[in-house]
């Protein structure tokens, strides 16, 4: 892990990186080799397709400058870095003021974007996140869910009342164990630790490369669910990553399409995927 002191200089780092990529994708010569390409008569159905999502990356990257992807990235970086300090220490004021920088860099973007690409500024973000996806599919969802919503709750907290006598696990539990119980969910789900690792971090997440996946949680002694569900879900994430086609590694139409897909795997294999798996284990008189 990082150390403090590092992260100015890693903060400038990945900007410059950014910055880099950035103009890489706007340069004129590169808008010329995509023009080039699309007319090219003899591309198969998927370079056609690595063509067409680069020039929709390109096309949201036009909208902005390179002094804005530098000031942009640095944002990002120094409101986590405080946010670190500022989670440990309960004390929302001091991430405050960083958090409204990086939000109005985030509105900026939004304009810029939403002129370039004639969408409306929710849409033009959302573009980067899920291509193709509008804010009206949303609305769909929210008003199914405002109808089904209000009743279902009641019967849901109705039937938790009755479960009132449930024995529950009682703590301290060993960090550990946890650990264990963790990666034995891993291994039986596919995870392959040939091409990963868990480690652990304020948060759970999962980053990396297809090849080269790591998940990080959270340990809690007095509540080992928490540890274990944020596995589970990244472990969702990886599997999808780890999942995308060899033959398509390092090229557009290779990476994940969007959120909702990667999102929908992560909750399939945490809330359900994995509490199956769990019952039948039990049923078995075993488990991890």
């Amino acid at each position: 892990m990082m150390p403090p002191g590092g992260a100015d200089a890693r903060s400038d780092q990945l900007a410059e990186l950014n910055a880099l990529r950035h103009n890489m994708l706007c340069a004129t010569e590169t808008g010329d080799l995509l023009n080039q390409a699309a007319d090219t008569p003899d591309l198969s159905d998927w370079q056609r397709a690595n063509v067409r999502e680069i020039s929709r990356r390109r096309a949201s990257s036009m909208a902005l400058s390179e002094d804005f992807v530098l000031a942009r990235t640095k944002a990002c970086n120094t409101c986590e870095t405080v946010w670190r300090q500022a989670r440990a220490d309960a004390d929302f004021k001091a991430v405050l003021p960083h958090l409204e920088n990086l939000l109005s860099l985030v509105r900026e973007e939004a304009e810029a974007k939403a002129e370039v690409l004639g969408l409306g500024l929710y849409d033009a973000l959302l573009n980067d996140y899920d291509p193709g996806t509008r804010s009206e599919h949303f609305d769909q969802v929210f008003d199914d869910l405002e109808t089904f919503l209000p009743e279902f709750l009641g019967q849901a907290l109705e039937h938790q009342a009755s479960q009132a006598n449930v024995i529950r696990p009682q703590g301290p539990f060993p960090v550990d164990k946890q650990k264990d119980l963790g990666t034995g969910f891993m291994k039986a789900l596919g995870f392959d630790f040939d091409h990963g690792r868990l480690d652990v971090s304020l948060h759970p997440f999962c980053g990396g490369f297809s090849d080269d996946i790591r998940i990080t949680t959270r340990y809690d002694d007095a509540d080992f669910t928490s540890s274990l569900m944020g596995v589970l879900h990244e472990t969702g994430h990886a599997l999808y990553e780890m999942g995308l086609p060899q033959d398509w590694r390092s090229q557009p139409v290779g990476d994940a399409r969007g959120m909702s897909l990667h999102e929908s795997q992560s909750l399939l294999f945490e809330m359900q995927v994995s509490r199956i798996f769990d019952l039948r284990s039990a049923d078995h008189g075993g488990g991890l």
